[in-house]
């Protein structure tokens, strides 16, 4: 059919793909991360106070004070130079490129960061300029929490109030208790451990923390969690505890910490751990600096004696197999099955 003149060109459609994860800031130093944290502790689901409450603590202490000492922390775990990039940038641009690769031309993978860049807005605009009039927003997080999968949610959807043709879109369920999620966490952390020269007597798994009161509130972060650990335990057949890390602030966290844990574990006979955290899909500042080195030397200047901190899933083949399973099940009816 002939298109009229001035008419917009018309692009074969396709099916897209958008793997989200929480953010990074650009560079390890103080200006990149003050805008990160500034994007990030003033989104209403990360922090549930007023406004006008939070916001002159926000931006006349917090962003003052956190930046420098939060740039050094990054600056031990970043890679590469000028500027380089974090562990958490490279691993999911690994991730959606494993995807992509696995689902050839049928499916347009790409990738974004809930604060920071490459931005939701920017990417999804780059999905509906190749044609993508079927999106699946892919949340990383394995738990649902509002504070996450919430968030990555109400951008999506914030950004598309402004377009006038919106595209069809499907949003990945939490997967805390799929066994696609649990038998890749099982694999990974059963290879690694094998690879250890010690034997663990007990693995701890470590979640973000957030606040006791979401809890309260109805937020399923904390029951998520604790199912993921009774059946990643289950299928280990090894003793797993549970704990979180994190925290922010003074007010309560859902307990137990994981820095007081450490702490403890040696005087109630482990001398021998591993730590593994199952609510990261790929490491970063989180697990390579709080809990692969702080949370190493609070449990060994306890009295510990072996500590084995074990990597996320990130885009080894047990956790890309994963992904490509779970994607596939949620693009069912829009791609035909391989």
């Amino acid at each position: 059919m002939q298109l009229p003149d001035g008419h917009p060109p018309v692009l074969t459609p396709r099916v897209g793909v958008l793997l989200v994860n929480l953010g990074t800031p650009d560079a390890p130093d103080r200006a990149s991360v003050k805008r990160y944290l500034g994007e990030f502790l003033s989104d209403r689901r990360v922090v549930e106070i007023p406004q006008i409450v939070w916001q002159p603590i926000l931006r006349g202490i917090i962003l003052n004070t956190r930046p420098s000492k939060t740039a050094a922390n990054y600056a031990k775990i970043w890679e590469g130079t000028d500027p380089g990039e974090s562990p958490l940038r490279r691993i999911t641009r690994e991730q959606a490129a494993a995807m992509a690769a696995h689902f050839g031309d049928g499916v347009i993978v790409d990738w974004a960061m809930r604060y920071g860049n490459p931005s939701i807005p920017d990417r999804l605009a780059a999905l509906k300029a190749a044609g993508c009039n079927r999106i699946l927003i892919a949340p990383l997080y394995p738990q649902y929490s509002g504070a996450t999968t919430a968030t990555v949610n109400d951008k999506v959807f914030e950004t598309l109030t402004a377009w006038r043709w919106q595209p069809a879109l499907r949003t990945l369920a939490p997967y805390h208790d799929d066994p696609a999620y649990i038998d890749a966490l099982a694999v990974s952390v059963r290879d690694q451990i094998a690879g250890l020269d010690f034997r663990p007597e007990l693995l701890l798994a470590s979640f973000h923390g957030m606040p006791q009161r979401t809890l309260e509130l109805g937020d399923p972060y904390h029951c998520h969690c604790a199912k993921t650990a009774r059946l990643l335990g289950e299928a280990l057949d090894l003793p797993v505890q549970m704990s979180f890390q994190s925290r922010l602030g003074r007010a309560e966290w859902l307990k137990p910490y994981t820095d007081k844990t450490l702490a403890e574990l040696p005087g109630q006979g482990v001398r021998k751990l591993a730590v593994v955290s199952p609510g990261f899909s790929a490491d970063n500042l989180e697990t390579l600096e709080e809990i692969a080195m702080q949370g190493r030397e609070t449990f060994l200047e306890a009295g510990g004696e072996s500590f084995a901190y074990l990597s996320c899933l990130n885009a080894d083949a047990p956790g890309l197999k994963m992904l490509a399973d779970l994607l596939a099940r949620e693009l069912a009816g829009w791609v035909p099955a391989s």
